[in-house]
């Protein structure tokens, strides 16, 4: 089965509140997992990590039960899925440790995961988990 994970993380302040909503849905787009997390007070670019490796957390503990084969991951942080692939390098000393966490998480779950970065309006309901989350621990 193939599926597409939606990230997001935001900060109000930046750092800030903080929180993150992530959205897994199958071929057709029917949601089979979301979850939205308040995170305390982060920068933007921690919750968007902190987001991409719950999503990765999830797949790593569902995907062989669901038969996940293919994944297609998107993200409106262009810093991510930039830094993931390779094409920037992680020059912030507090996103280190959480990029290695998301790489080793991508290594053990060894499946083809594609990532993109998108607007955020292909992004809207992780946006909203996101932005929930923040709201309801304002």
């Amino acid at each position: 089965m193939k599926v597409n994970i939606y990230t997001d993380g935001g900060s109000r302040g930046n750092p800030g509140i903080s929180g993150y909503g992530v959205v897994v849905a199958d071929a057709f787009g029917k949601t089979i997992h979301q979850e939205a997390k308040f995170l305390g007070i982060k920068t933007n670019n921690e919750a968007e990590y902190i987001g991409f490796i719950a999503a990765l957390n999830w797949l790593k503990n569902h995907h062989s039960q669901l038969k996940i084969d293919s994944i297609d991951f998107f993200s409106d942080s262009q810093l991510i899925i930039r830094q993931i692939k390779g094409q920037y390098k992680v020059k912030a000393k507090n996103l280190l440790p959480l990029f290695n966490s998301a790489k080793s998480l991508i290594v053990q779950i060894d499946l083809p995961i594609q990532f993109q970065d998108i607007r955020r309006h292909h992004n809207q309901l992780a946006d909203t988990l996101a932005n929930q989350a923040m709201d309801d621990h304002s």
